[in-house]
């Protein structure tokens, strides 16, 4: 079959749809969280951000593209295929139904319609709307097929135009004058911002979602590994713009409302109050709406994602099953609580994600190294040995001795980065290696 060059009606609305599955549960909360804390520092806050809330996440969807696997696990079979194996199922439990997948359903409830029912009526309220959320979700996973059209034709225009009217009311009224940063926004806002990027976990998804958008964009006449790459280039373009536009200014928001609200406990406040300041007694049926269908998208897409992953690892399970299951499971979750799921994820993410990074980065220079097995083990095995420690510390398990070490020895590791200088370090050793015994060196395709 031929492969043809898409209409830019059908690229825009695969970037409305890679838009719509990104712009999830946290991504409505931490940018409004993130410009309470940064305050006057703000704008060097919201770049840090955006490198891992907005460009890393497209870097992982153009790699996908242009690498010419079909899904995670063999690209990720590219350092080993036990490491292939391990690092995407992590990926999909973390993504799916132990963290982000439940966080779309509790966030909806704590935000959409925890304020309209009362405190006498216990956890019945979050039971009954976690099965209804739920239930929605699975009722379109169950046909994966008609994803993009359902997300990118008809959801993501109405969840656009809730938050436009909300963020084009801050930007021309702002609630108050920009305070004074706190914390570590006073002396690190870039670093402190990219690491706040982490908890929208998107660069993991990057990797999920981007085959949900490269199965679509072959669907529609698209069959080289060249048309593939440049479509998911554009079409993440399209998102991206609309990502920082939609993140620039939900921080600014935040940044504008502590002289009015004060600072409050997450984000997801900072928007009820937001909305009921510009809005009045409508502004909580807006922000309850806008945050139900953005957390909506992202549910499908991560039900259907998971459910086709462990499907292919388990074919005897069939997708229907795996998918009512997962949405039973995320709802069982979901109880649990917000607060105490965010908090549990954070020493989980933070071991795993330099690991995404770094695969994304050797993705794109897989062609220099002519995909040395090595050079990718190398890499791999450093910033996990240094990730590994990161997500401890995040645990508040902290081993002075390591730690100390690498205070010492590795720049940037009291930022979060201390894994940078380590992935290189093993990328060229492992390049190294090749050249000295290539009779030993494994290519990967």
């Amino acid at each position: 079959m031929k492969s043809k060059s898409l209409p830019f009606s059908t690229i825009f609305i695969v970037g409305l749809t890679l838009f719509a599955l990104f712009f999830g549960a946290g991504n409505l909360i931490f940018p409004a969280s993130l410009g309470q804390a940064a305050g006057t520092n703000f704008w060097p806050a919201v770049v840090g951000f955006l490198i891992t809330g907005v460009g890393l996440p497209l870097l992982g969807v153009i790699a996908m593209g242009v690498s010419g696997k079909e899904d995670l696990h063999s690209l990720a079979s590219r350092v080993h295929p036990w490491f292939g194996l391990i690092f995407t199922t992590v990926l999909y439990l973390a993504i799916g139904p132990l963290f982000a997948l439940p966080r779309t359903g509790s966030v909806s409830y704590e935000i959409g319609v925890k304020p309209f029912v009362s405190e006498s009526m216990g956890h019945v309220p979050l039971l009954i709307f976690t099965v209804f959320f739920f239930s929605v979700s699975c009722f379109f996973s169950l046909n994966p097929t008609r994803i993009v059209d359902i997300v990118g034709k008809f959801l993501t225009p109405i969840k656009l135009l809730f938050i436009c009217i909300l963020i084009v009311a801050a930007l021309i009224h702002p609630i108050g004058p920009i305070q004074s940063p706190v914390e570590d926004y006073s002396n690190i806002p870039f670093f402190k911002g990219f690491q706040e990027g982490y908890l929208t976990m998107d660069t993991l998804a990057s990797f999920v979602f981007a085959i949900l958008v490269i199965n679509t964009v072959k669907q529609k006449g698209a069959t080289t590994s060249r048309a593939i790459a440049l479509t998911c280039v554009k079409a993440s373009f399209i998102a991206a713009a609309l990502l920082v536009i939609i993140y620039a200014s939900l921080t600014f928001l935040g940044a504008s409302s502590v002289s009015m609200m004060g600072h409050l406990d997450n984000g997801g406040q900072v928007l009820a109050q937001a909305a009921s300041h510009y809005f009045k007694s409508l502004g909580g049926l807006l922000l309850g709406l806008m945050i139900t269908v953005a957390c909506l998208t992202t549910s499908i897409g991560l039900i259907s994602s998971s459910a086709a992953y462990f499907h292919k690892l388990l074919p005897n399970i069939p997708y229907k099953a795996l998918a009512i299951g997962l949405s039973v499971f995320s709802a069982a979750i979901a109880n649990v609580g917000l607060t105490q799921l965010i908090a549990f994820s954070v020493p989980v993410l933070t071991a795993i994600y330099p690991l995404a990074i770094a695969l994304i980065f050797l993705t794109f220079l897989h062609p220099l190294f002519k995909g040395r097995a090595e050079v990718y083990q190398g890499t791999m095995l450093c910033v996990g040995l240094v990730s590994v420690f990161d997500g401890l510390n995040a645990a508040g398990i902290k081993i002075t001795t390591v730690n100390s070490l690498f205070n010492h020895v590795l720049p940037l590791y009291h930022l979060g980065l201390g894994w940078l200088l380590p992935g290189v370090i093993g990328g060229v050793v492992g390049f190294l290696i090749t050249l000295i015994d290539n009779s030993k060196t494994v290519y990967s395709k």
